[in-house]
Order: structure tokens, then C-alpha cells, then sequence
């Protein structure tokens, strides 16, 4: 085999090699431009509650995340990775005043777009059917699960509201168990919080 010379063996190296400082950081911009021009973005706000600090967060197709009892990183965490995140309080101002309008007592259901997309369609349909439930009032886990026409997935139906990423919004606290007992509650603060809420409402 013929030797390679000296300039062909620089050549390999530089090829199979670490590249150039100047080359890393030339492709680290691209990549950061990149995803600062087509990631899609998310904005998010925080407004006080009788639950503690509650974060909301919206896509451009509607409200996507809220939570309470939670860290703001841990929110944060939760939001879409392949997203840009921003802390945006103007843009969420009419997202926020409904839900200022709520805590007050002065509005008992949202007129909000919600951005579900990364939920199952059973779990869409689940959390469409709650959004139903009238303010000041409970279902049954079985209840929503006969309307969704799944009349044994009582089960399933209370799995997909404890993965309900817009509580509040999407009321879950308003669906209890056939026992009469408040049933489970994922959201921040667990049972107390779902127990805030049906008395914020008037339910108990």
C-alpha cells in the first residue's frame, strides 16, 4: 500500500479528528438559529390563587399546561422540550384574567382555545366530556365514561383526568367517585386542592 504524505495524513486527521474550535462554534449558532426560527413557542405566566403561585403556559393554538403546588422549574420541565419558552405575562393577560375572574367568583366556565395535542384521543375525549360539567356540580368517573360511550372504562377515564395537564381549566376536580368520596386528584396539593375548588363552587 502506497504511504499517504504528509499533507493526505493532516488531511485524514482533520477529518476523523476533533474539528476546529472555530468550526464547533460556527455550528452551534446555526443549530441555536435554527431552533430560534422554527421551534414553535411557548408563552407562560403566573397568577396567584387561593392554591399558591399557578403557572399557565399556551401554544399558538390555545392553553397547554397549568400547574400548582409545583416549582416553577418543575412547570417548566413539563412544557414541550422541542419548544422555546417564554415568560410572557402581557400575551396571557386574557388568559389570566379568566382565571383571576374565576378564584373571585365571578365566572364559573372558561372561554379558552386549549392546545391538547400531546394527549391520546381517548384522553381528548375524556377532558372535552369534564369540560362539560357545569360549575357547582359533580359527575361520576362512571357518569363520564358512559357519555364518552366507554361505559366500563370508568378506570381509564379517571387515569386520563389524573394526566389533565390544564386542571382548573379543564374541570377533573369535578368529576368524584361513585361513593359519594371525592375520589383521586393529581393536581398540586392533592385532595385539599380538588376539596378548594368543589367549595370555591359551591359543590360542598
Amino acid at each position: 500500500m502506497q504511504e499517504m504524505d504528509a499533507y493526505q495524513l493532516a488531511r485524514l486527521r482533520e477529518a476523523t479528528g476533533t474539528p476546529p474550535q472555530a468550526a464547533v462554534t460556527a455550528s452551534r449558532r446555526q443549530v441555536l438559529n435554527q431552533f430560534t426560527t422554527t421551534a414553535p413557542l411557548i408563552q407562560w405566566a403566573v397568577v396567584p390563587s387561593p392554591l399558591g403561585p399557578l403557572y399557565v403556559a399556551a401554544s399558538a393554538r390555545g392553553v397547554c399546561r397549568v400547574g400548582f403546588g409545583v416549582s416553577q422549574a418543575d412547570f417548566l420541565s413539563r412544557l414541550d422540550p422541542l419548544a422555546r419558552t417564554e415568560q410572557n405575562t402581557t400575551a396571557l393577560a386574557p388568559i389570566t384574567a379568566q382565571l383571576r375572574e374565576y378564584f373571585a367568583g365571578q365566572r364559573s366556565q372558561f372561554d379558552l382555545a386549549l392546545d391538547l395535542g400531546r394527549s391520546t384521543p381517548f384522553q381528548r375525549g375524556v377532558l372535552q366530556t369534564a369540560r362539560r360539567i357545569p360549575s357547582g356540580s359533580v359527575w361520576t368517573y362512571g357518569q363520564v365514561a358512559r357519555v364518552i360511550g366507554k361505559p366500563r372504562a370508568s378506570r381509564a377515564v379517571g387515569q386520563a383526568l389524573g394526566r389533565n395537564p390544564v386542571p382548573i381549566v379543564v374541570p377533573c376536580h369535578r368529576v368524584v367517585a361513585s361513593d359519594g368520596g371525592l375520589g383521586g386528584y393529581s393536581g398540586g396539593g392533592g385532595l385539599e386542592s380538588k376539596k378548594l375548588l368543589l367549595q370555591l363552587e359551591g359543590a360542598l
